[in-house]
């Protein structure tokens, strides 16, 4: 696709129907195409071609522009002059504060969940991890990262706290990308799978201390994975 990404990574997007919204369908159907990309992968080209972006959803370059300017405002692209439109990687100091403050808000949705969530709610997350066992996950690393971003939403869904969520959203459009590289690094798939069912027995046993400490260490764990591991970004930035 001509998103110019690399030869693993393909932004898709569709004709845009008549019957919707033109700019806001846009914006979901390129903000949903930037989320399915793995833009942490070291060699993908993050450049972005207005033209075969306007070609490929069938709409004209002026609507696609403002969408354009909105999503360099969520801070999902960035435009450098004289050199084009770019997906916006976040720098590794950012992303560790993301990651810092993802859990934060993921360990407190726990606590809540165990006060809050029903049986069948914490028993929606067993049916999520039971699909996967740790040689399954390994076998399908882009499946299981697909569930396991499901899973930590999930989490914060049954906290019922609005405002948790929709916190927790704001760092997921980024946190996507994170967790999608870290997957298929090291013994990370196993190490998930492990910690997942920790959490749920946790939940279950309505432990919110314990849910909420299970929380915040694995994804402390992706902290310090990333902290040690990505090197490339912080020499990026000091280029």
């Amino acid at each position: 696709m001509s998103l110019t990404a690399g030869a693993d990574v393909d932004m898709k997007l569709k004709p845009i129907a008549t019957n919707f919204t033109l700019k806001e369908h846009i914006y979901e159907m390129m903000r949903d195409a930037i989320l399915e990309m793995d833009i942490y992968n070291e060699d993908v080209d993050l450049r972005l071609d207005e033209r075969s972006l306007a070609d490929q959803l069938g709409v004209s370059r002026t609507p696609l522009r403002e969408v354009l300017v909105r999503l360099e405002r969520d801070g999902l692209v960035s435009v450098v002059p004289r050199k084009g439109i770019f997906v916006q990687r976040r720098t590794l100091e950012e992303i560790l504060e993301m990651i810092i403050a993802w859990a934060a808000l993921e360990s407190m949705a726990a606590r809540l969940a165990v006060e809050h969530a029903s049986d069948a709610e914490i028993g929606s997350l067993r049916k999520l991890a039971a699909k996967y066992s740790v040689t399954r996950a390994g076998a399908h690393i882009s499946e299981y990262s697909a569930s396991n971003i499901h899973f930590h939403k999930r989490i914060l869904e049954i906290s019922h706290c609005a405002l948790l969520k929709t916190m927790a959203d704001g760092l997921f459009v980024h946190m996507h990308a994170v967790r999608r590289r870290a997957m298929g690094e090291g013994d990370r798939v196993s190490r998930s799978v492990v910690d997942h069912m920790e959490i749920i027995e946790a939940l279950e046993a309505r432990d919110a201390e314990e849910a909420a400490r299970r929380v915040r260490e694995h994804t402390m764990r992706l902290h310090d994975h990333v902290r040690r591991g990505w090197r490339r970004l912080a020499q990026e930035r000091r280029a």
